[in-house]
């Protein structure tokens, strides 16, 4: 087993010895990656927050593995993304198999131009110390070990929180709380919250292996495979040697019997066709498609797993968590900092609202494609995969777990609709790409590091004057910065003249064609919910 990556120590707190419960903006519930990098993203725009869990470690095991390339360029806003890229093994093939047989190949991201790669394999314990360091980095942020909330009182105009710690109890208030505090939430429970869905009766092995091998950095996926008939497989490469292997179990099959080593071994030498290797962490899941009807609660909000629980397979679960945080940042600080308009809050579980459904529904189709329910459901996959080995039509009917991808937010209030009509680029909601740029200093770099904390016109030509101070405009030509590549006119469609509005989240909020004051921060406010 993996010991824990690191202890932190408790610290008592000046709270601790107030007459009076002190009080905060902001207070989030769980110190794990979703909760982390909410609160660095909140403290980078100036925002004071606090961060309490229950621990005084971060997680034992590897458990998430495969970080998206948004998420990743989540992370490298709050300062870390760079340094989780490099330690971790980067990949964007796949390979998906059926018994001895390969049915086909994919690739996540075949052009160049982007900063981060489409997946990174890196145990979740290292992106969590990394949160960690630059989560004590942060000056607005006070991350408090050992303290467990014990009781939640959801007021009208403020949030109670009874709080244990090694030095007894204490009670805070906030204006809003924000719960990150996993796939089994004490808040949601604390609250009377239940989640609504599906959880599938297939179960999962999971075992890391240390080994040396010759497999390449991609994920490889079986369908019934020789070394595990009847059932499948997922092999992903981690870093210092470590291998990801996953196999379906019986739905019947005793997990505290199977992750015994002495069963585990001899299933994972099946599949090697080796004995040279060690065992460093194993575990059982089960499948879960389930989520709260509402992420937000008064003046608590849910996020990450809190929220929704989606089957592991398409990475969509940490990746989804993450983007949850950043599209509720952005919008707290908005509110905090008196920008915002009454509605904008009201958005957050509308669009994640979407992007849960979303994954939901993948996840779903994943389980019942991977684990067929029924004969009749297991005579139509296996007709696919059959077809999939002749005909590409096919094999976009194979599913072994959609990669998870950014939520466009189709029914958001927050975007401005085209007023022209526009051939290919990114519409209002959408989530633009990455792309080379060179910046006024003469450096290269990538769009996705020119984007800041506030809204960004990005605009192929003439600067437009009397904008609002939130907006930050990135020119293409003249004396800004320059397209280099052509990337950014293709990808975007970016005529001259022409003009994106981007939230601080990477979604269009609108886009012009011919662009004026008037009309930019019109829909500059709506998206601030005006």
């Amino acid at each position: 087993m993996y010991a824990a990556y690191a202890v932190f120590d408790y610290k008592k707190s000046p709270d601790q010895s107030r007459s009076q419960p002190a009080h905060h903006p902001f207070v989030v519930i769980g110190a794990g990656p979703v909760g982390l990098a909410f609160a660095i993203d909140l403290a980078k725009r100036g925002v004071p927050v606090v961060v309490l869990d229950d621990n005084d470690r971060i997680g034992e095991g590897s458990r998430a593995i495969c970080f998206s390339k948004k998420a990743l360029e989540i992370f490298d806003k709050l300062g870390c993304g760079e340094a989780l890229r490099d330690e971790g093994v980067s990949w964007s093939r796949g390979r998906v198999f059926q018994g001895e047989g390969e049915l086909y190949a994919f690739d996540l991201l075949p052009e160049a131009g982007h900063k981060m790669p489409a997946f990174i394999n890196l145990q979740q314990f290292v992106v969590e110390k990394a949160l960690v360091d630059a989560a004590e980095a942060e000056t607005k942020l006070d991350l408090r070990w050992k303290n467990r909330v014990t009781a939640v009182k959801n007021g009208s105009s403020a949030v109670t929180l009874a709080i244990e710690t090694p030095d007894g109890p204490y009670t805070i208030t906030a204006d809003y709380v924000i719960a990150c505090d996993g796939a089994r939430s004490p808040t949601r429970a604390m609250l009377g919250l239940d989640f609504s869905g599906e959880i599938f009766e297939e179960q999962f092995l999971i075992a890391d292996v240390k080994m040396r091998g010759e497999f390449p950095a991609e994920r490889w996926f079986w369908f019934d495979p020789p070394f595990h008939p009847g059932g499948s497989a997922l092999l992903h490469k981690q870093p210092d040697d470590v291998w990801r292997i996953d196999l379906q179990l019986p739905a019947t099959a005793d997990g505290a019997e199977e992750t015994k080593p002495e069963n585990v071994r001899p299933r994972i030498e099946r599949m090697l066709g080796h004995t040279n290797f060690d065992l460093e962490w194993v575990s059982i899941y089960r499948f879960r498609c389930l989520r709260l009807e509402h992420f937000t609660h008064n003046r608590v909000f849910f996020a990450g797993d809190a929220a929704h629980q989606v089957s592991p397979f398409g990475a969509r679960g940490a990746n989804s968590g993450v983007q949850d945080g950043e599209n509720l940042a952005w919008k707290l600080a908005a509110v905090h900092r008196g920008e915002a308009g009454p509605n904008l809050l009201a958005t957050y579980d509308l669009e994640r609202g979407e992007a849960a459904d979303d994954n939901l529904g993948h996840s779903t189709r994943s389980t019942d494609f991977i684990a067929p329910q029924s004969a009749a459901e297991r005579v139509l996959r296996d007709a696919a995969l059959s077809l999939a080995r002749k005909h590409d039509f096919a094999k976009r009917m194979v599913n072994s777990g959609r990669l998870s991808m950014p939520t466009a937010y189709r029914a958001s209030p927050l975007s401005t609709p085209d007023r022209e009509n526009w051939s290919g680029g990114i519409p209002p909601g959408g989530f633009i790409p990455d792309a080379r740029i060179r910046c006024p200093d003469g450096k290269d770099g990538f769009l996705s590091e020119c984007l800041g904390q506030d809204f960004t016109l990005l605009i192929r030509g003439a600067e437009i004057a009397g904008l609002s101070k939130g907006i930050k405009t990135i020119m293409l030509g003249g004396r800004g910065y320059f397209d280099r590549y052509g990337e950014i006119a293709e990808r975007f469609a970016l005529e001259s003249g022409a003009a994106y509005l981007i939230r601080p989240d990477g979604h269009v909020a609108a886009r012009f064609a011919r662009p004026d004051t008037a009309s930019v921060v019109a829909a500059y406010n709506r998206a601030l919910g005006k």
